[in-house]
């Protein structure tokens, strides 16, 4: 009887399937399909719930149309395990039909699975516990497991069309209406001359089988097709369980014999020891090939002719796509798959030094070991590439370090060139970090402060400044590290000999390499000496001004108290002389001449007081003229005797050096000699 769980028969509404193993006999029948939960577990509200979600599912199918019925299959087999092609079947039946599909599996593989009352019990079996699924189709796995079907269909599944898979053509022959499928390739003429081409000193052909009905059927399969070469061969049956006799019976092969395995792993016959054991010995021993892939390669065995698998499994999966989409079976043909191709184990290959030359054209050589090249060319091409990869490296490295050298030499060349240029300048030089603290001080700027070592680094550059503009130039220099700006500024700085010396200092603001503000650099010049002079300008042209001021007020004087004077008692001499002109002559004469003579007094004193400003003479006629002209002036006016000569006077003489030789125009110490 078939296991079921707790809750009966699983149908699968996904797209995996339910494996469903035959149990003994004595195993107890299958429960019925368990009920859903009691109408008591709910309480109202989750029933008014449920029926109103209830209700607006099916006014949505009902708007969007009905939804494809659901189909289920029923896969029956005799294997232990499905084989991965399998699913490949599955996905090509749910890509050409539509709708969900329920895939059922059951294993019918059992020992007594030739007895006629296992037969019949397992039908019951199987109709008892699908009886609540409604199967569209029946999926029959092997010859055997096909003709259990065919024999039990109408007792199991009345009217449930049937589609085989694992069955040769000639097995197929003469199937009954409603079953259609895939035939498979023998494979085993192909593998008995596979061996006898690469084994061609052959004498026997030694057959590893067991002793089921199965085994015994392909025992025959494998007499008919050594037939044709019985001429060349003989034929050696080893039969008997899984055991160690097999061993001792291949012991006494004789020699140039070739194995063909049929011995199957997954029989339940053979409990005792695991089949797979005895073909990796026989393995070592004799030659051996299989028609089953699994008996072969990868077991130790050289290979076989064996069948597409993934080819087969499409091939199934269309017809049991065909027959769900509503085909009749009689109405779909089966399908012949010839296809077969020769696939050995390159290591079996080595082992009996077949060459590969001697394989059919078209052959698949499996399990080769690759060269060292092949196996290792990843781990080979990823070492070159790291070792590349970091000669690369080391070569920027190096050149990296070159270039850091060079340009390490040329700053500090550029930095010997600033520091000669800066020792050389008759400027005190100076820079300080972003801080505002003294980093670099020139020969200069040490040399004006004193001689020791380290004077104005860091904060103690204050000591030199004057006590009076300490303040001033902090704020100046604080201003300017916060707005990172040039500036400017005048303090006194304190010589080496103690005396504060006046200073200008310009400085501009410089980054560092990564562009970053990194202080200041300045430089500072001694104003002392501009400020003198500046100062002593100031006061020469303040004694100028005075001077002028001075002359203007004498001018002033003499206008007011002489020339002003005497033109008003000229004035009062000719109202006097006018009232007096009715009298005698003389007296009227008397009184002109007066007048005449104050006239010509008053007009000499004004040339007099005009050349004392500006001599017209010394303009137009020269500085001798002039100076021979002021004599003669100074002669008449004080009564005294000049004597005035000239030698190699240049006939100009500019108006500046002309000015400088004029005797003083203020006529208070006029001197005149040899010019």
């Amino acid at each position: 009887m078939l296991t079921r769980d707790a809750a009966g028969i699983s149908r699968k509404a996904n797209s995996s399937h339910k494996h469903v193993p035959v149990p003994d006999d004595n195993l107890r029948r299958l429960s019925a399909v368990s009920s859903c939960n009691s109408l008591n577990r709910f309480s109202a509200f989750r029933w008014v719930a449920f029926f109103g979600v209830l209700l607006c599912l099916l006014l949505r199918s009902s708007a969007a149309g009905e939804p494809p019925p659901v189909k289920n299959v029923l896969v029956l087999h005799n294997w232990a395990n499905l084989p991965q092609s399998w699913a490949l079947m599955e996905s090509t039946v749910r890509a050409r039909v539509p709708g969900q599909i329920n895939f059922y599996t059951a294993s019918v593989e059992n020992p007594r699975f030739e007895q006629e009352e296992y037969r019949e019990s397992l039908a019951e079996t199987l109709r008892r516990g699908y009886g609540g699924v409604k199967l569209d189709l029946l999926v029959a796995a092997s010859y055997p497991v096909l003709q259990f079907a065919m024999e039990n269909r109408d007792k199991m599944f009345p009217g449930v069309p049937i589609v085989f898979t694992d069955v040769t053509a000639y097995q197929a022959g003469g199937v009954p209406p409603g079953v259609t499928g895939v035939t498979s390739p023998l494979g085993m003429r192909e593998t008995i001359d596979l061996a006898l081409r690469l084994q061609p000193d052959t004498n026997a052909v030694a057959i590893i089988t067991g002793v089921t009905g199965w085994d015994k059927y392909w025992l025959g399969v494998a007499h008919r097709e050594l037939v044709r070469h019985q001429d060349k061969v003989r034929e050696i049956d080893v039969i008997g369980p899984a055991d160690g006799r097999i061993l001792e019976k291949v012991a006494q092969l004789p020699p140039h014999t070739v194995v063909l395995f049929q011995l199957r792993p997954d029989d339940q016959a053979y409990p005792a020891v695991d089949p797979m054991e005895i073909l990796a010995k026989v393995a070592q021993r004799v030659p051996t090939y299989s028609a089953w892939r699994g008996l072969a390669l990868d077991r130790g065995g050289i290979g076989g002719a064996y069948r597409d698998l993934p080819k087969e499994a499409v091939l199934n999966g269309q017809i049991v796509a065909r027959v769900l989409s509503g085909e009749r079976p009689e109405n779909v043909p089966v399908v012949h798959d010839s296809g077969l191709q020769v696939h050995v184990d390159w290591r079996a290959l080595e082992h009996w030094h077949i060459p590969e030359s001697a394989l059919p054209a078209g052959s698949v050589v499996e399990y080769r070991q690759l060269s060292f090249w092949q196996r290792d060319r990843r781990y080979v091409l990823t070492t070159i590439l790291l070792i590349v990869a970091e000669s690369l490296l080391i070569a920027g490295l190096l050149l990296q370090r070159t270039r850091k050298r060079r340009v390490e030499a040329v700053l500090r060349e550029s930095e010997e060139r600033f520091r000669v240029m800066a020792d050389s300048t008759p400027s005190l030089v100076w820079m300080c970090d972003e801080r505002g603290r003294i980093t670099y001080l020139n020969g200069r700027r040490l040399a004006f402060t004193g001689p020791e070592q380290g004077t104005g680094l860091g904060d103690s550059w204050i000591k030199s400044v004057h006590p009076d503009d300490v303040e001033r130039m902090l704020a100046t220099l604080y201003k300017a590290l916060k707005s990172k700006q040039s500036f400017s500024q005048e303090y006194r700085l304190r010589r080496s000999d103690g005396a504060y010396r006046w200073m200008f200092d310009v400085a501009s603001p410089r980054v560092n390499g990564d562009g970053s503000f990194g202080g200041f650099i300045g430089s500072a010049s001694d104003t002392t000496n501009q400020k003198l002079a500046q100062q002593a300008l100031e006061k020469v042209s303040g004694q100028l001004i005075e001077a002028q001021e001075q002359e203007r007020s004498r001018i002033a004087r003499d206008l007011h108290d002489d020339i002003c004077q005497r033109l008003a008692l000229l004035s009062m001499e000719i109202e006097r002389a006018n009232r007096s002109s009715g009298g005698s002559p003389t007296t009227t004469k008397q009184s002109l001449d007066d007048i005449r003579k104050h006239c010509s007094e008053i007009a000499n004193d004004v040339q007099s007081l005009s050349h004392k400003l500006h001599s017209s003479t010394l303009e137009y006629l020269g500085v001798v003229a002039a100076i021979r002209a002021f004599c003669n002036e100074f002669s008449k006016q004080h009564q005294v005797s000049v004597e005035f000569t000239d030698r190699n006077v240049p006939a100009h003489l500019p108006k500046d050096i002309s000015l400088c030789f004029f005797p003083n125009r203020s006529g208070s110490s006029a001197q005149c000699g040899e010019v």
